[in-house]
């Protein structure tokens, strides 16, 4: 016997290697010191900073991908992947720098695992980071056949006297949402559920609602990466207190987490309307509001908390960027909860 029939192939494994080859190196910085193939990446700090400090974060793509692997799309997970993690470590004002992956799978199937790869050079290329390095497992008798899992680690870069912590929000503070491309990556074991209980196959169309894209199509809409847009403006001159990413436990467990002790957020619940997705969703499954957005970033990807007098810069700014901010709330006296949800 042999490792190949002990079904890892370990040829594939070189021939998937040489296939992302060049795609990952258009992702480096000039920081980059080598190429690939080194046991590990070597990266160079950027010059500049008086007191630089690194941030870091890590992250998956949740059940997401079983919708990928059912659908046979696998171009847009990778840039969920890294969304996840460089709009993590965006919120302290870091700037990424390096991103590397880990994809574990049964049996390595190379066209599949470059279009993942793919997805994962987009995502940093539309970060402005680098794709450093990573690390593909074939696991057999693990991991089925088809099946795969995929992790992502970051790592950025900030001035110590930048750094945003939650200390600078002050009461009177505005919070200004920045709208989700979908669903991005949190709440996809509910979802699936919806699906299943109202007998949907991930092949068919909603009149409606999907457009020409499928259901499967729909929902793995990929996370919106807002690196660019959020750097330009802490480098504008306006003053910016705090960010916050709406991941998993949505505006209740996320937009508190930038807030100083003593401090809550007035949501003005009627500045936005729900997008069309989690209307469905909410109908379709019969889930409870409060669930809702306990679940979902339900249209509010990021946000963004600025003083008073600084709101109308920081959206017209934001504007310009191609994004589409609204004044979302204020920063009250409380106890950290996200008021006037309605929920």
């Amino acid at each position: 016997m042999d490792y190949r029939e002990a079904g890892v192939d370990i040829e594939a494994g070189r021939a998937f290697v040489d296939r992302i080859r060049d795609r990952v190196q258009r992702t480096f910085r000039p920081e980059v010191l080598g190429g690939l193939g080194g046991f590990g990446g070597c990266f160079a700090l950027p010059q500049g900073y008086q007191e630089p400090v690194l941030v870091s974060g890590t992250d998956g793509v949740g059940t997401k991908l079983e919708i990928a692997q059912k659908t046979g799309i696998h171009n847009t997970v990778g840039i969920d992947l890294v969304a996840m993690c460089v709009n993590d470590v965006l919120t302290s004002g870091a700037e990424p720098l390096f991103f590397l992956d880990y994809i574990a799978t049964g049996k390595l199937r190379p066209e599949a695992m470059a279009d993942v790869v793919e997805g994962i050079a987009i995502g940093c290329e539309q970060a402005g980071c680098a794709l450093l390095g990573g690390e593909t497992a074939e696991m057999p008798g693990f991991y089925a056949d088809g099946k795969y899992d995929l992790a992502g680690f970051c790592v950025g870069i900030a001035e110590r006297s930048r750094l945003l912590s939650g200390t600078q929000v002050q009461l009177g503070d505005v919070a200004i949402a920045l709208p989700s491309s979908g669903l991005h990556s949190n709440g996809f074991s509910l979802v699936r559920k919806v699906v299943e209980t109202q007998g949907l196959n991930w092949a068919d169309r909603l009149a409606g609602l999907t457009g020409d894209r499928s259901l499967g199509e729909w929902v793995l809409t990929p996370t919106q990466i807002y690196v660019k847009p959020i750097l330009a403006l802490l480098k504008s001159g306006l003053s910016v207190h705090g960010m916050a990413h709406i991941t998993g436990g949505g505006l209740p467990e996320n937009l508190p987490r930038t807030l100083s002790a003593g401090q809550s957020v007035q949501v003005d619940r009627a500045s936005w309307q729900l997008p069309a997705l989690f209307r469905w969703l909410a109908e379709a499954g019969n889930v409870p509001p409060a669930a809702m957005f306990d679940t979902f970033n339900m249209g509010v990807g990021f946000v963004v908390i600025v003083p008073p007098d600084q709101v109308s810069g920081a959206i017209e700014h934001l504007q310009a960027a191609g994004l589409a901010p609204w004044q979302l709330g204020t920063v009250v006296a409380g106890q950290g909860e996200v008021l006037g949800l309605g929920a």
